[in-house]
């Protein structure tokens, strides 16, 4: 016998990177500059110069024990200094480095919390659209995910829907902003009316609701907008975070979880998740890219580069007729299917050879997610193909 839930997840993998393996096999028989794969969140931009040039330095003057070797199971020492200076200085807090724990990126992170919060019967709620790998995380733990939708015209939190889902069985409250898949940034209102509602419902259960913060897109904002750094406005406040993103760093695999020391239960929390990361066999994220964070946490790549990329494709397929969500941030374009079911659209644009990933999985049905960190030249090569799928809808 074996575990059949794993067996399943196996079996049904992640849209996203099936699109992505479809696309190889294209590539393969049409040519590489024929096929326009938007599925993957795979940055394009480089990552900021000195990433690199650390990279080189710290091979050419360590050893390999220091490069190579463990560091400690909840992350080097001062590679957690380094992160909650950053932090610190630009957000005006006053974590430590005790509050750090270094992952593999922010799907340890997440793994790792829900892991360490989370018992059978339990309740965590997600906004749709969400990332779809929150299904799984939560339910490997015995938790039930509760989806809550966004108002539709603006993806904020729509108030209305989440007051009745929160039970005396909600243990937490994930927000991912900005927001994979619709780039929607959550308004300083929003944060604040969430924690005003989260503040009494914790009074009304008797027991904390932890809010989670996935934010791995936090820098790549654009047009000046600023997102809210939760921890400053609801105190049981868990922040998961990748550099995967900011650093364009996404095969490195490497992350943190911070878990403040003001929030309910704070050391019990932390032991936790050191336990959850121990027991999923996630101790010592890569030791060299620990040394390389050290130097560059609080760099970011080329914001600008990834603004020209949204501007050109959200005009022109706008242009074409098609309805986009705007994004503030991150590197996705939400498009509404102009059918109901995003799955044939999605069909439909791979006769054009455009890969775009359909948004059923994300809990928001009717669209689909276009991925636009690729080159530039990428996008404009597609346009031709995005304005043909627009006029056989006409």
């Amino acid at each position: 016998m074996i575990n059949e839930t794993m067996k399943n997840y196996g079996q049904n993998r992640s849209v996203i990177r099936d699109l992505f393996e479809f696309g190889l096999q294209k590539k393969a028989e049409i040519g590489e500059e024929n096929v326009y794969d938007f599925s993957l969140g795979n940055p394009n931009v480089a990552s900021p110069r000195a990433v690199n040039e650390t990279i080189i330095e710290l091979l050419n003057t360590r050893d390999d024990m220091y490069l190579h070797g463990y560091t400690s199971a909840q992350g080097d020492a001062k590679c957690r200094q380094a992160i909650v200076d950053d932090l610190n200085k630009r957000f005006d807090t006053s974590f430590k480095k005790e509050n750090i724990y270094v992952t593999c990126g922010a799907a340890a992170s997440l793994k790792i919390v829900l892991t360490a919060l989370h018992a059978p019967c339990d309740e965590v709620i997600a906004f749709t659209p969400y990332f779809p790998e929150y299904k799984v995380f939560a339910e490997t733990t015995g938790a039930r995910l509760v989806e809550v939708p966004s108002d539709m015209d603006s993806f904020q939190i729509d108030f209305a829907k989440l007051e009745p889902a929160i039970t005396p069985r909600t243990k937490a409250v994930i927000v991912n902003s900005p927001n994979n898949p619709s780039g929607v940034v959550y308004t300083e209102e929003t944060i604040q009316r969430l924690a005003t509602l989260l503040s009494a419902k914790e009074q009304e259960f008797g027991h904390a609701i932890y809010l989670i913060t996935d934010e791995p897109y936090r820098e790549l904002v654009y047009d000046g907008i600023k997102v809210p750094f939760v921890t400053k406005y609801y105190r049981d406040t868990i922040v998961c975070y990748s550099y995967s993103k900011s650093l364009a760093l996404p095969g490195e695999r490497l992350g943190y979880i911070l878990v403040p020391g003001e929030i309910t239960d704070s050391s019990d929390i932390y032991a936790a998740v050191c336990g959850a990361g121990r027991a999923l066999g996630y101790v010592c994220a890569p030791s060299l890219m620990q040394h390389v964070i050290e130097r560059c946490t609080g760099m970011v790549s080329d914001i600008e580069e990834y603004r020209e990329k949204r501007d050109l494709l959200f005009n022109a397929l706008t242009e074409y007729g098609f309805t986009c969500i705007h994004p503030d941030g991150a590197f996705y374009l939400f498009v509404k299917s102009p059918e109901p079911d995003a799955n044939a659209f999605s069909l439909k644009a791979r006769e054009y050879n455009l890969l775009l990933v359909p948004a059923d999985s994300f809990g928001t049905p009717g669209f689909v997610r276009i991925a636009y960190c690729v080159s530039t030249d990428m996008i404009k090569r597609s346009l031709p193909a995005f304005k043909k799928l627009a006029e056989s809808y006409k």
